[in-house]
């Protein structure tokens, strides 16, 4: 670790104590950037690190909301917007239990280089609050939704700050989002992404980050010479993400053999049936457990790591540090190829660098998970010229898009002598965008 980023990384652990997967973010863009800012010394004179680090704005909030007993629930909401160098804030909501400032962070600081990446103006931001929407009625789900975005409706925009969804936000809580925005501001607006279809949401946005996962790995694989084709893949989780991730990947003949929940994970050596997937967490808002009922053949695992299952290409799509260093250790001893990141951080430092020792094809989550937050910034488009594009018009251009990042961090990594590292070409050519804009409009 060169002396300058041990001297930024020091001092974001004394600014933001006890934040660690804010400080795991940080480390990992500040060791790939290094070479950026040893060429580029403007970049130093101007702080343009400092100033990246620390957010625009952090809000927190309180949430009250009465559950269906009549009894007053309060819960944290927050919101930190952290860089508008490049566009308005834009990224999503999470609700889960572990939600706190030091995951809004990491999630918002990745967020200013996953949008930097996308080629469309739009900077980073996120939010959430430790409200679990799980075992929760649609009324309780709806009084907390109403109750939370009464507070974020004061900070948020079409033109200033665009949340959408994330882990524990689905169509539901943003159209219960929505709709208390419009009564508050009585605006018909582009405020928030991931909205129902004939009120203003994309066609291709419940696909889009999965699909565009793929479409990032399809672009990595062929610089590498190889395919999804005949490929045996592993997926981690079973959401939004895993599910439209899997079907994709079979589209283009790879075998798909596991999928899974934070209970346990199946495994079907038939390959997974998407259909069955999307019922039981779709519908049903079951555990994947359920799965072996429809499919008799596939076995149900509790408990244990889907990582320690054979695979040639893994897609962690669950959540942050899934997979440490060793997992990784076993993911290679097991043939295991190629990795791409279908979560926000799915990867400890550890295990990246481990998997870069080994020669393994890694597609960072900043730019392989990017397909999300660029289909969120078309639909802002579609609703800012009130028009409607066709599914396959939005999916053509998300497949545009991803290729272009793929070819973004491939050259970057080229251009600092690092070929074939793509989490550093990602962090490299995330950079440079929000830097060279952020030197332009001076010390602000």
């Amino acid at each position: 670790m060169s002396s300058i980023v041990k001297k930024y990384l020091d001092d974001v652990k004394k600014r933001n104590p006890g934040e660690v997967e804010f400080h795991q973010a940080v480390e990992e863009v500040l060791e790939s950037i290094a070479p950026v800012l040893e060429k580029n010394p403007q970049y130093v004179e101007a702080g343009i690190v400092e100033r990246l680090l620390e957010p625009e704005r952090q809000i927190m909030f309180r949430v009250p909301w009465v559950d269906d007993k009549g009894v007053v629930q309060v819960n944290r909401g927050f919101r930190v917007q952290f860089n508008s160098a490049i566009g308005p804030y834009k990224g999503g909501l999470r609700f889960h239990p572990s939600v706190y400032l030091g995951i809004i962070k990491f999630l918002g600081f990745e967020q200013i280089f996953k949008n930097s990446l996308t080629t469309l103006p739009i900077g980073g931001g996120k939010g959430g609050s430790d409200f679990d929407p799980k075992g929760k009625s649609d009324a309780e789900v709806m009084r907390f939704c109403q109750s939370f975005m009464t507070e974020l409706c004061k900070y948020i925009g079409a033109d200033t700050d665009v949340p959408a969804g994330d882990i524990g936000v689905g169509g539901r809580e943003i159209g219960f989002m929505y709709g208390q925005y419009r009564k508050i501001r009585n605006e018909f607006v582009g405020v928030l992404t991931g909205k129902g279809i004939g009120w203003g949401g994309s066609l291709a946005r419940t696909e889009a980050t999965g699909y565009g996962l793929i479409y990032f790995t399809r672009e990595m694989l062929k610089a590498n010479g190889k395919s999804f084709d005949g490929q045996r893949v592993v997926i981690s989780g079973s959401g939004n993400v895993a599910i439209y991730a899997c079907q994709k990947a079979q589209s283009y003949g790879a075998k798909v053999v596991v999928v899974s929940d934070s209970n346990g994970y199946v495994i079907d050596e038939d390959g997974i049936d998407v259909a069955t997937v999307k019922e039981i967490k779709e519908v049903q808002r079951a555990r994947i457990s359920e799965y072996v009922k429809a499919r008799p053949n596939a076995t149900y695992v509790a408990g244990g790591s889907v990582w320690d299952v054979k695979c040639d290409i893994a897609l962690p799509c669950s959540t942050q540090n899934d997979i440490n260093e060793e997992s990784a250790k076993k993911l290679v001893a097991n043939g295991c190829y190629a990795v791409g990141e279908g979560a926000n951080m799915p990867c400890t430092n550890e295990a990246v660098k481990y998997f870069l020792s080994k020669g393994i094809l890694v597609g960072p989550a900043k730019a392989a998970n990017a397909g999300g937050v660029a289909t969120s910034a078309l639909e802002m488009s579609q609703n800012s010229q009130r028009l409607e594009w066709t599914f396959e018009e939005v999916d053509a251009k998300l497949d545009s898009i991803m290729t272009s990042i793929f070819k973004a961090c491939d050259e970057s990594s080229k251009e600092f002598g690092m070929t074939g590292n793509y989490v550093a070409g990602a962090n490299i050519a995330g950079f440079q965008k929000v830097a060279k804009a952020m030197l332009a409009q001076g010390i602000i």
